[in-house]
């Protein structure tokens, strides 16, 4: 019997081929040789969730009513939001009507465009930036016009560099500071220049907050809502993933404008029967509950950071230090020019795994990002299975 053809959704078109297979396939092979490897290529905490959220979430686990649909997020879960906010950032009056959950800011982002934009809609994003910006934009209709982080504005966004045209029919913006992949920071002022900017053009700020508790050298992460005037034309996105570790059980919150947390609201619904009930229980607990490990476990990134830039830069890789997050932006080394080919020959010679720039927008070639998840110790040993190879002295064919 012939097999029916079958022609998918146009929408896939949108998305380019998944470069990631071609470097599992490569792990998976060097790993059954028995090779060593440094996977430092995925953005997943390698530090155990504290005890008291991990107790939250058996004890309510342990309740029948707990497995049944909560078609909401818990009252007490949209409190506490608020009530961290204060805690954390300084920020008065986030209420209820502020706050809404999504399963991982991954997810949040990825849906944003279906509720907010309509077909033709410009965007502004960051080049380089995390993939799922551009896929969330791309599904809800949106046209990106990309905002370049260059390595001459140390990675940093310069709406100086929008041109007004593009500003006047620009409806989103996405700004992700400390950024992913490029590990640069904000400062007051920049924010301060940015909802300006956004206020100027009546354009919504949508701002990836997911990493400001892994933030160097004496810096302080902020929310968008410290600078004033932010609530009238900002959203934020808060993980819980990197601060707590807890990133397989996906906890994010869109925070800010009642009326765009509703029209989410409203998408959810149909999508959706509400987070698990006891992953909400766990989620109070990390608000509500002490913040002196997510303190202690920055310095612990810092320290990597140092072993892996100090590292690379021993050897003869001139990677400059990362400001926050956790991932360094690194050049590629003199002689190569394609960032996947140089991942391939990466983890072929000295065992490492990093992620291609490629990925991350149009002018994240010419870079790799490496993500600090191994131990200090780990990590330089895969500095010295780089120098040991002998790559950085080697050129692309």
């Amino acid at each position: 019997m012939e097999t029916m053809q079958m022609e998918f959704s146009k929408r896939l078109d949108l998305f380019g081929p998944e470069i990631f297979a071609a470097l599992n396939d490569k792990k998976i092979a060097l790993e059954a040789e028995g090779r060593t490897l440094y996977n430092l290529s995925v953005g997943t905490p390698d530090f155990p969730p504290a005890p008291h959220i991990k107790q939250a979430l058996l004890d309510a686990a342990a309740q029948d009513e707990n497995w049944k649909y909560t078609l909401r997020d818990l009252p007490e879960m949209l409190e506490a939001v608020g009530h961290y906010y204060e805690r954390r950032f300084g920020v008065k009056d986030i209420t209820p009507d502020k706050v809404m959950s999504f399963s991982g800011s991954q997810d949040g982002i990825g849906h944003l465009g279906l509720a907010l934009l309509n077909d033709g809609d410009t965007v502004l994003l960051p080049d380089p930036c995390y993939p799922v910006f551009m896929t969330g934009m791309r599904l809800g209709g949106g046209v990106p016009w990309f905002y370049h982080l260059t390595a001459e504005n140390h990675f940093l966004p310069d709406v100086h560099s929008i041109p007004e045209e593009v500003a006047r029919k620009a409806k989103l913006m996405i700004v992700s500071l400390p950024a992913n992949p490029v590990g640069s920071i904000g400062t007051p002022e920049l924010y301060r220049e940015i909802v300006d900017f956004c206020r100027t053009y009546n354009i919504l700020l949508v701002h990836d907050n997911a990493y400001s508790d892994i933030i160097f050298d004496g810096a302080e992460g902020h929310s968008v809502f410290n600078t004033p005037g932010a609530e009238d034309v900002a959203v934020e996105f808060f993980s819980l993933s990197k601060s707590f570790n807890v990133t397989g059980a996906r906890i994010s919150f869109l925070v800010g404008r009642p009326d765009v947390v509703a029209a989410c609201k409203k998408l959810r619904t149909q999508i959706d029967f509400g987070m698990f009930a006891p992953i909400q229980k766990a989620a109070v607990a990390a608000l509500e509950g002490p913040l002196d490990g997510v303190k202690a476990q920055c310095a612990v990134y810092q320290a990597r950071r140092d072993a892996l830039c100090g590292g690379l830069r021993s050897i003869g890789w001139p990677v400059p230090d990362s400001h926050g997050s956790m991932f360094v932006w690194a050049p590629l080394p003199s002689g190569w020019h394609s960032s996947m080919d140089f991942c391939m020959a990466l983890i072929q010679e000295a065992g490492v795994i990093c992620t291609p720039g490629s990925s991350f927008g149009p002018s994240g070639e010419g870079y790799v990002r490496f993500a600090l998840t191994l131990t200090e110790e780990v990590i330089r040993q895969a500095v010295q299975a780089i120098a040991d190879s002998g790559i950085l002295t080697q050129t692309e064919e």
